[in-house]
């Protein structure tokens, strides 16, 4: 498909988002690296507020530890050394959270910080406990505030602006929408300050080939992303059917204007509804790693009402799994109905088969979820 052929897309992607990823980088987070930009920062989390009292979800995910780092340290210039960006990072995350939390509990929300990395989403059981907690925050109305724990890793440090981690995140809460808040005013054909001729590109479906053609340059001298990592991570995140804007960060309202309908930046459209993306996704990356099989109310419920697979309704488990693998749901006789994200072990499973959801603490000693698979981690076969 062609940027050109654009007919069909709707720009509009965060009038009906209910739950949305914001990612901002770090030339804005830190005014162009001269430390953590308050002012900048307090107008985010203004109309993070408003956008909650509309009933919407919202998560941010903050770069900007290194930038703030290099300027409590007094260095002028990004180090090259590893350990001295990771050293960097750890002194600038501590004024990064305390800045979020300042301003968010002044608009009256609570505020979460949460490290990750890409292995955490690469391990299904630290996927599964990633998941769960930042959904818990969310039902609670905290406002999870995320970075890459640059610290212990270098994914971050070499790859990007968190525009990746982004884009992972609005896979993991299934997100409506990822916003990525840069200091451009979308993505043009070609750089708009070597080609006057360049073209703004205000509507295209993610994964457009010709976009990532477009998209270069390596990024600001504080992040080292640029618009092809932008590019890459609405593909990533369409891939669950989230759509993407990218748009300047300081544009005044911008994430209030843009809930309202309003065409700003660019809109990067997931071509794929969100539930169909994130089943094909289970459909087509996930081995199977064992078998439990159930009895036929479990079946009725999972086939007739869409309902979550419990314990009390396994029979037998087979093979050995651990949380967060994907495991089948097999009838009496053998044919399998559904496939699905395992919440427990296939040892717990054993121990808590034919047993309330009630009983799983008492069995076990702990509770990871009621569910022995979730509905929104199972797909029909």
């Amino acid at each position: 498909m062609s940027c050109a052929d654009v007919s069909h897309l709707n720009p509009a992607v965060l009038r009906d988002a209910r739950r949305i990823v914001i990612k901002v980088g770090s030339s804005l987070v830190t005014n162009e690296g001269r430390g953590v930009d308050a002012q900048a920062i307090g107008n985010w989390c203004r109309q993070m507020a408003a956008l909650a009292q509309q009933g919407r979800e919202v998560i941010m995910v903050s770069s900007g530890a290194i930038a703030e780092g290099m300027k409590r340290l007094g260095w002028t210039s990004r180090p090259k050394e590893l350990h001295e960006l990771q050293a960097a990072a750890a002194v600038g995350q501590m004024g990064l959270a305390q800045m979020y939390e300042s301003l968010l509990r002044e608009q009256g929300l609570h505020s979460a910080q949460v490290l990750l990395t890409h292995a955490d989403l690469a391990d299904r059981e630290r996927y599964l406990n990633a998941r769960s907690t930042l959904l818990t925050l969310l039902s609670l109305q905290v406002v999870p505030v995320i970075n890459e724990n640059d610290t212990v890793v270098n994914d971050e440090i070499k790859f990007g602006d968190n525009d990746t981690l982004g884009a992972l995140v609005a896979n993991l809460v299934e997100a409506d929408a990822l916003v990525i808040l840069t200091d451009q005013k979308g993505l043009y054909s070609a750089d708009p300050r070597q080609d006057p001729s360049a073209r703004f590109i205000e509507v295209a479906a993610a994964g457009d080939a010709s976009l990532e053609q477009m998209a270069g340059g390596t990024g600001s001298a504080l992040g080292k992303g640029g618009m092809i990592t932008k590019v890459l991570a609405a593909k990533r995140a369409a891939g669950s059917g989230a759509s993407t804007v990218i748009a300047w960060g300081r544009e005044p309202d911008v994430l209030l204007r843009l809930a309202q309908g309003e065409r700003i930046g660019t809109a990067l459209v997931a071509t794929t509804p969100k539930m169909a993306a994130r089943k094909q996704w289970m459909a087509d990356q996930l081995q199977l790693r064992g078998a439990v099989t159930v009895d036929e109310g479990a079946v009725a419920k999972l086939l007739a009402e869409g309902k979550s697979l419990l314990p009390i309704g396994v029979v037998e488990v087979e093979g050995e799994f651990h949380r967060g693998d994907v495991i089948a749901v097999r009838r009496a006789d053998g044919a399998v109905v559904a496939r699905g994200l395992s919440n427990y072990s296939s040892a717990e499973a054993r121990l808590i088969a034919r047993k309330a959801s009630s009983q799983i603490e008492s069995v076990l000693g702990y509770v990871y979820e009621p569910e022995l698979i979730h509905r929104t981690n199972l797909i029909l076969v």
